[in-house]
């Protein structure tokens, strides 16, 4: 029998990109532009990209790794304020195992020139998924897509 366990952790990302606001929310809001960024590393084979980008809406993403093991992103929609705030509530499966439950909120601020993007999640790693950083770090690496997007 699996032990049962939850571990939790948070981290707030803070980035500037030299866009519009309506431009870094719309890399979010619409499939087209966010599939240029919100994507799996070199090698993993997208088996599912879904975007119901609407308060009650759901976003799934599914990959399937080289070493044959596979990903999913389940997401909720809770709160969407055009052009400053998305609020979400996701899930994460490794291999048809929960590994972990976020709350991820994404704020839009204008600045001189562009838009301050503020990321902040909790999250609830399960039954002895050691996250380690990954989570923070995956999310840092998809900002920097983000960013050679918005170009």
């Amino acid at each position: 029998m699996t032990q049962r366990s939850a571990v939790h952790g948070s981290f707030t990302i803070d980035r500037t990109y030299p866009a519009p606001v309506a431009k870094v929310f719309a890399a979010w809001a619409t499939k087209e532009a966010k599939a240029k960024w919100f994507a799996g590393p070199e090698g993993v084979k997208e088996t599912v990209n879904e975007l119901d980008f609407r308060v009650g809406g759901r976003e799934r993403n599914g990959g399937l790794w080289p070493d044959g093991r596979t990903t999913m992103f389940n997401c909720l929609y809770h709160d969407i304020v055009p052009d400053k705030r998305i609020v979400t509530s996701y899930d994460m499966h490794i291999n048809d195992a929960l590994i972990s439950v976020s709350l991820a909120t994404i704020e839009f601020e204008p600045t001189d020139g562009g838009t301050r993007l503020i990321v902040t999640e909790q999250g609830a790693f399960l039954d002895g998924y050691d996250d380690a950083g990954s989570r923070e770090h995956g999310t840092r690496w998809l900002l920097d897509k983000l960013g050679d997007s918005l170009k």
